[in-house]
């Protein structure tokens, strides 16, 4: 099992920026992608951006020029800097963890919420 662990969601006014963070622990060994999901309330949980252990990165069209994620492999860290945030960016953004192991399986953390006020 991955264990992942979040921080840095908030509340931040619009155009402002904020950092998360999260940590992967467990059986990590075999994680090759980790990535950020969000979810509003009402809508579907969607991708943000994932990265790979080579760095490889894919963004959502609409957080494209204002999300940079970035991770480190030694630490299991992988972090999304988020700037020119919009009020559309409010959700809770969920931690991703996803190990090639077996059949692959994926893992979540808990979530952590963002808001941005108008």
């Amino acid at each position: 099992q991955v264990q992942l662990v979040e921080s840095g969601g908030g509340l931040v006014q619009a155009g402002g920026s904020l950092r998360l963070s999260c940590t992967a622990s467990g059986s990590v060994a075999s994680v090759n992608r980790m990535g950020w999901y969000r979810q509003a309330p009402g809508k579907p949980r969607e991708l943000v951006a994932t990265i790979t252990n080579e760095g490889w990165t894919n963004y959502a069209d609409s957080v494209k020029g204002r999300f940079t994620i970035s991770g480190d492999n030694a630490k299991k860290t992988v972090y999304l800097q988020m700037s020119s945030l919009k009020p559309e960016d409010t959700a809770v953004y969920y931690c991703n963890a996803y190990r090639s192991a077996g059949f692959g399986s994926s893992h979540w953390g808990q979530g952590t919420q963002v808001t941005v006020s108008s």
